[in-house]
This record gives structure tokens, sequence and C-alpha cells, in this order.
């Protein structure tokens, strides 16, 4: 049974069902199966968010969580971060639920874990920022992958402020994301990128169109997110990925190394499916062990270089490894 609290706090929170679906949301385009397939998506994301916020314990959490298919849990997983998120700011930093959930049941689905940080973080007062990533010391992300906590930022953003950071361009103020906040609007960027791929539905030529309705600088970061959304959530046949690789000439690399991270994290949580499977070979020219391996061999120690973060560092060594590979198939 839901606490009263517990309750209080998801009607106040929590959109519904309908309001996160295309149509809800008054996305273009008609609903199709994949729309469809992609709008189970944020509505895991927010079953995940109920359960965690209305929970007595973390094994009730898991044991919902459980029920849900291999393909979509870790998007419940997302939501239920979120939700354990603003229970441990709403405890003054003193909660540790999140804690208790990443390094446990929730750790081989960190990457989208972090997602749900910044899901939390859309909803929270900039000075709750500073302790809202737990101390997840001895996890091989931790802090580096952190900075997708901002990617969900920014996919939240566009995706439920479409008018202002899509149509209007938004550019977020900087914030001092691990000492760098400089670079904190690209991996908003990078979430703004993802949200692209929802809002259209995962039609190629209108996500293609939307990204150039951005200034030109920020189409790197923004093909990437787009390849990570279209290799993780999926949405497009075979034949519309190899168009949507055409359509990002100039951005190849970067989109193929949205691509890698969407597969090294599906890979991580132990359930590639096969959309995601197709999309390594369309968007990064690698079966899906080679992606893996790829992530792997460009991992960056925190720390490594004194210019930019080590998050950056490793998206650069994926992407020149995915341009030595296009060269050598290529000759």
């Amino acid at each position: 049974m839901p606490t009263i609290f517990g309750s209080a706090r998801r009607l106040f929170m929590t959109p519904s069902l309908a309001k996160v679906s295309f149509a809800g949301r008054g996305f273009p385009g008609p609903p199709t199966d994949a729309t469809r397939r992609l709008e189970a998506i944020p509505q895991s994301v927010i079953c995940g968010f109920e359960w965690g916020i209305d929970a007595h314990n973390q094994w009730e959490v898991e044991r919902r969580l459980s029920l849900l298919d291999p393909e979509l849990q870790g998007f419940g997983y997302e939501g239920a971060t979120m939700a354990f998120t603003i229970l441990d700011s709403m405890a003054g930093g003193r909660g540790h639920r999140t804690r208790d959930l990443l390094t446990g049941p929730g750790e081989k689905h960190i990457f989208l874990a972090y997602i749900g940080i910044g899901f939390a973080m859309a909803r929270l007062p900039r000075p709750l920022w500073k302790k809202i990533v737990p101390d997840l010391t001895g996890s091989p992300y931790y802090p580096t992958m952190s900075w997708l906590a901002v990617d969900g930022y920014g996919f939240d953003r566009a995706y439920f402020d479409t008018r202002r950071w899509v149509d209007e361009q938004k550019v977020p103020a900087p914030y001092p994301w691990q000492g760098a906040p400089e670079y904190f609007p690209r991996a908003v960027d990078q979430g703004i990128g993802r949200a692209l791929w929802f809002i259209h539905g995962g039609r190629v030529t209108d996500v293609a169109d939307a990204v150039r309705r951005f200034a030109s600088d920020r189409h790197p970061d923004l093909w990437s997110g787009v390849g990570l959304a279209a290799a993780f959530a999926g949405g497009s046949p075979p034949d519309e990925l190899a168009k949507l690789r055409q359509e990002a000439a100039g951005y190849q690399p970067e989109l193929g190394q949205g691509a890698v991270f969407a597969i090294k994290a599906r890979s991580y949580a132990g359930f590639v499916p096969e959309h995601t499977q197709l999309a390594a070979r369309a968007l990064a020219g690698l079966s899906v062990e080679a992606a893996v391996a790829l992530a792997d061999d460009s991992a960056v120690t925190e720390g490594a270089s004194p210019r930019e973060p080590a998050y950056e560092s490793w998206r650069q060594r994926v992407q020149a490894g995915l341009t030595a590979s296009a060269s050598r198939a290529a000759n």
C-alpha cells in the first residue's frame, strides 16, 4: 500500500501516462507502431518513479522493476532513481536511497540511472544539485559518467518544455558540474539531441531537419544524442538507420559515438535488443562486441586531462576510433 506522503508527492510531481504520450505532449506526426514503442519508454520511467516515490522499502521497488520486460527495465530504474534522488534531497542530503539502489540491483543500469538523476534535477532548485549524485566510489563509471545526469536534464527540458528548449533553442546557463561549467551546456545538448529522436517519433528526415535548425556549433552534441537514442530506444528499421547516417554527413563520428555508448549501456545491463544490434552496424559500422570493446578501450581515467572532463575525452577517443575504423573499411 502506498504511503500518504508518497501518494501526495506522486500526484504533485508525476505526469500521467497519457501526458507523456506523443499526442499528450503535442508532438508532430501520426501514431504508428514505432511511436507506440517509443512512448512505452517514458511511460516505463513514470511507472518506475511512482513505484519509487510510494515504496516502503527498496525490496518492493526491486520486485516491481523485475516484472518489467528486459528491454524496458532500465527505464523503470531511471524513474525509480529519479524518485529516490528527490526523496534524498528532501531529506536534506542525508538520504541514502539512491546510493543503496545504485550499489545494489540498479548497478547494472547505472548509465540510465544517472539519466534519472538528471530528471530529478529538472524538478529541484540548482542549490540542491551540489550533492545530488551519491558517492559511488568503486564504480568504474563514477564520477566520469555522471555527465549523463546533465544529459538527462537536457532531455527532460526538451521533452516537457519543447517550445523553449527546441523551438526557441534555449541555451542553459553554465553550472560547475564536476568543476567544468563551460561543458555543462554541451552535455545538455546531448540530452536535447536524444529528445529530438522521441519528439519526432524516430522519423529520420524530421529528426535531421530539427537538428539543423539549431546553431551549427551545437550540431555535434545534438547528433551524438540522436545516435544514442536511435541505438538504445530504437524506432527505425535498418534502411532508415542507414539514411540517418547519411543525414548526419559531417557528424558521423558523433552519431556513431552516441550509438557506441548506447550499445555499451545495453550490454552492461545484460540485454541487447535486436534494434540495438542493427544500430551497431548501421550507425557505428561495428558488431555489438566490437562496439563494447571500443568503448572499454577508449575509457579515460578521471583527471587525465586538465583541459576537459574525462567524459569528453572518452567521447573523443571513441569518435577517433570510429573514424579510423571507417577509414580502414574504405581502403
